[in-house]
């Protein structure tokens, strides 16, 4: 393209990236920072519209980065549509122009869309610290991170967490243990949490109708326009099961039922554009035998509460399976290796460090004399097998310490549990 063309356009993305805008602090940012000192180019992977863009703003803004001490490139951008990678050493050339420093931070927006950008940024990234964003159906932002293995570093980014979700409706957390009003607070911010999920447009603007689109986008662009045309009537009939069913398990053989498919091969091929597009997670059952762990069923859940809310088939007992949604999402968000355990009873997740397991967590709405019993003996089971004197389980607003067979279990309400870690 045109040199004055792109460097018009390249001026133009410098005044959006600097002008003021009110963006929630991300708890992200200091991971960020952290790992920038790696010296690798840093890919931030996550679902549609998480705040990657905004993550990147708030990581200038605590470096204090200058108009000159940084260069974003948007390559969603149309105007740049006939951008070639023989214009990648234009955007160089506008750095030198314009007096950057040698070594200017890249913050790169959708650079899927340019073909060839890997080359490009390997051979800038000795130079330059680079953060990269991008996802879309030609090129998932978790395809992005492997495209540069060995060569850069993932963080990936959820929607918002609870602390989050917080500061987004300017409810403060500080000496909020001592404080019975702000808890109060806390609670009723916790029930809506619950309810709209944590995508940031959702949370401030509170309309249903961004969840439904978002869906829509994510499961078009995303699952379907990888899969192929023919795969649109499965892909939407097992993705409208799984919200309706989170927690529930599913099996390959399972979804090939439910979508009318023969082939385990393409059912598989629906299961993993599910996965790579962040909408839904898979979680194995803990066995020390691996070819087991894969054979068994796993448990799905949704990457956010709110298109449970908007989408998903509403019932009864959807608030216990909503809540134990929600600690999954908060446990990949922490970066836990996470699996769920089942014997004759079943736990919910058991956490494992290195080689074992090291924490075990059960999730009920509320423990009541029906399934006080059911719920303890599920998560003493998982302790017993993996030699734990302590375990949890959450609930909505429950807190209690119970004593069981020598062993101590912490009952808390999820909402502490979230703003405990």
């Amino acid at each position: 393209m045109e040199r004055d063309q792109l460097y018009l356009i390249l001026s133009g993305q410098q005044g959006l990236f600097f002008s003021p805008k009110k963006l929630v602090q991300r708890e992200a940012v200091s991971k960020v920072i952290s790992l920038l000192g790696l010296k690798l180019p840093l890919v931030i992977t996550g679902v549609r519209r998480c705040g990657k863009s905004s993550l990147m703003m708030l990581v200038r803004e605590e470096l204090k980065l200058g108009a000159k001490d940084c260069l974003f490139v948007d390559f969603s951008d149309e105007r740049l549509i006939d951008f070639e990678h023989t214009d990648f050493q234009k955007i160089e050339d506008f750095l030198a122009e314009n007096n950057y420093p040698e070594n200017a931070f890249l913050f790169i927006d959708e650079v899927q869309e340019a073909g060839h950008w890997e080359k490009w940024v390997n051979r800038l990234k000795e130079k330059h610290p680079i953060i990269i964003t991008g996802s879309n159906s030609r090129l998932l932002s978790r395809e992005i991170a492997s495209t540069l293995t060995g060569r850069s570093i993932n963080l990936h980014l959820e929607p918002f967490s609870f602390r989050e979700f917080l500061a987004a409706k300017q409810i403060s957390t500080e000496n909020h243990r001592l404080d019975s009003k702000k808890q109060a607070l806390i609670r009723r911010a916790f029930a809506e949490y619950h309810k709209i999920g944590g995508f940031p447009k959702m949370v401030l603007l509170g309309d249903e109708t961004i969840l439904r689109e978002l869906y829509d986008n994510i499961l078009y662009r995303d699952v379907i326009a990888r899969l192929g045309a023919n795969f649109e009537k499965p892909a939407k009939e097992l993705s409208a099961y799984f919200l309706s069913n989170p927690s529930g398990k599913i099996s390959t053989r399972k979804a090939a039922e439910l979508m009318g498919m023969t082939s385990l091969l393409s059912v598989k091929k629906v299961l993993n554009a599910f996965e790579n597009s962040f909408l839904f997670m898979f979680l194995p059952k803990f066995d020390f035998s691996i070819k087991k762990q894969i054979q068994n069923p796993r448990k799905l859940y949704c990457i956010d509460n709110g298109f449970i809310t908007a989408l998903g088939f509403r019932f009864s007992d959807n608030e216990g399976k909503m809540l134990e949604n929600l600690v999954a999402v908060e446990l990949k968000r922490r970066s836990k290796d996470t699996y769920y355990s089942s014997g004759t009873k079943e736990c919910d997740f058991a956490i494992k460090e290195g080689s074992k397991i090291v924490e075990a967590i059960q999730v009920t709405w509320e423990i009541t004399s029906e399934n006080r019993e059911r719920e303890i003996a599920g998560l003493t089971e998982a302790m017993d097998k993996f030699g734990l004197k302590k375990g949890t389980i959450l609930t909505n607003d429950q807190e209690q310490e119970i004593k069981a067979g020598g062993k101590k279990i912490s009952v808390k309400p999820t909402w502490k549990w979230m703003l405990d870690h």
